[in-house]
């Protein structure tokens, strides 16, 4: 069995004052991805950032207190890439992969957007980019045998039924028709041929969520959006056998306005 977790913990300083450090210790995952961590190694607690009994890489933006990503494993990877090879977003902190017997596992965090700015703008040319990077990833692990789980904060509902009011973010960053048709792109079998697993999974519900905006009652309305997700080759999609999120008892015990999300493959 492999374990794989991802969460976006909206700053990992904030977050392992908060609870991080205790779940940390209680799960059962064998590797764990993180988005927006915000800080560089030597900023975090030895407890969160270098864990007793993890092999851990950060990958840090070079904007201090922005983005940052980093992934956990209980066993060394074979080897650790940090980036897709892209000049503009490499130093980003927005992408870290590793080889793992059999499998390549990413932490990614998407750009979130927003529309009418440069934030925006941003995001579109690191789809573009990025697409062309999981083609490629795919096709080269293919050829070694392997394969790929891309984890993390994609930034983007796929369908209606990934986000709790579709209706009212037709037009807002992150559920915009040519962002959900890039991801849409990504999961064609004869294009970026990736499966979104919990999805698969879980084919018709409704969520299950994983980001609760902190205005207003959305956490205790489950008025969230499903944007964490795990994205993988087929066959390894195929040996998924639980998914779920990890969502806290009440609003008061969260440690990030996201919720882990955790896979569980029979490999």
């Amino acid at each position: 069995m492999l374990t794989v977790t991802s969460v976006n913990v909206n700053g990992l300083r904030a977050a392992a004052k908060k609870g991080f450090v205790e779940w940390l210790a209680d799960t059962s995952a064998d590797v764990l991805c993180l988005q927006e961590v915000r800080a560089e190694p030597g900023q975090l607690p030895a407890a969160a950032g270098a864990p007793e009994g993890w092999f851990v890489v950060h990958a840090p933006a070079a904007a201090k207190g922005r983005a940052g990503v980093s992934l956990y494993s209980r066993r060394e990877p074979d080897a650790v890439r940090v980036g897709f090879g892209s000049a503009e977003f490499d130093t980003s902190g927005r992408y870290v992969e590793a080889d793992l017997p059999g499998v390549t596992v990413a932490s990614l965090y998407l750009p979130s957007g927003e529309v009418g700015t440069e934030r925006q703008d941003e995001k579109v040319r690191f789809m573009d980019a990025f697409l062309a990077h999981l083609k490629e990833l795919r096709e080269r692990a293919a050829e070694d045998g392997r394969e790929v789980l891309v984890c993390g904060d994609w930034n983007i509902a796929h369908e209606p039924a990934d986000l709790k009011n579709w209706r009212g973010n037709t037009k807002n960053s992150g559920f915009l028709p040519e962002e959900r048709a890039w991801l849409t792109r990504v999961l064609t079998p004869e294009e970026g041929g990736y499966v979104d697993v919990v999805r698969a999974l879980h084919p018709g519900l409704e969520g299950p969520y994983s980001w609760w905006s902190y205005r207003g009652r959305a956490f205790d309305n489950d008025s969230g959006w499903r944007i964490d997700l795990h994205v993988s080759t087929p066959g390894l999609a195929g040996k998924a056998v639980k998914g779920y999120v990890e969502r806290a008892a009440t609003h008061a015990e969260r440690w990030s306005d996201h919720a882990p999300v955790t896979v569980v493959y029979d490999l």
